[in-house]
């Protein structure tokens, strides 16, 4: 249970973020739509009007994983997704995935978050930007304007992460080819779960944790369980 005294941490922090938006300049070139996905109302509101100033056309709110799913099903891929990773509900890394899978183009995630497993699993999973709720007012708008721009940001206190080995060799081993659920999975692999443990604590069939352990091993090119785990450790994608 979180302590008044932490909670009270927590909405003076979240005011703080909110006001990290108020150095947003003058619309874009171009009009865009958005998705915002945060469960604290008054951050998702600060979000959502300067975004407006920015150029937004229309965005949409929703404060957990099922909310943002109906939004997105509704509303089809917006032009930017700005997501927390913290949901009431589930793992916004799952959602992260779900959109780029439908053809979302830019994804943002905005977190308390900054351990090396969070930074670079949000990247993997397909991220274009990572910025913490913490964030100066000049680093958050540098961020969403870039990716905005089609480019990819990092907030300058994780972006070493990112240089440790995200995009180098990660990649040839096929560390970051890794989904999402994927992830998950070997998360509990590396717990020491059988198959029909993973199934249970994901909801998922034996063969369906099967069929995921079989891609995993074509795209880390092997089998062995052990093998498995070493490898995205090395990468930092799990601890």
């Amino acid at each position: 249970m979180t302590t008044e005294g932490t909670r009270g941490a927590d909405v003076t922090a979240l005011q703080a973020t909110a006001g990290s938006m108020e150095g947003v300049g003058p619309a874009t070139a171009q009009r865009f739509t958005a998705l915002v996905v945060d469960d604290h109302p008054l951050l998702r509101e600060s979000i959502v009007t300067k975004l407006r100033t920015m150029g937004a056309a229309e965005v949409y709110e929703a404060a957990s994983v099922a909310e943002a799913r109906a939004r997105a099903h509704a509303s089809g891929p917006c032009d930017l997704c700005i997501l927390d990773l913290g949901l009431p509900d589930g793992n916004g890394l799952d959602l992260l995935g779900e959109l780029r899978n439908s053809g979302w183009p830019r994804l943002v995630v905005l977190s308390a978050a900054d351990d090396p497993y969070s930074v670079r699993a949000a990247f993997v999973a397909g991220a274009q930007g990572y910025l913490l709720k913490s964030a100066s007012p000049s680093v958050v708008s540098d961020g969403v304007r870039r990716v905005l721009d089609g480019g990819v940001y990092a907030d300058p206190s994780v972006a070493s992460l990112l240089a440790a080995g995200l995009r180098g060799g990660p990649s040839e081993s096929g560390v970051a080819d890794l989904s999402a659920r994927e992830i998950e999975v070997l998360r509990l692999v590396a717990d020491g779960k059988s198959n029909k443990q993973i199934g249970e604590t994901l909801s998922l069939s034996a063969l369906t944790v099967k069929s995921h352990l079989a891609r995993i091993a074509r795209k880390l090119g092997t089998g062995d369980r052990a093998e498995m785990v070493a490898l995205v450790m090395r990468a930092g994608i799990i601890r």
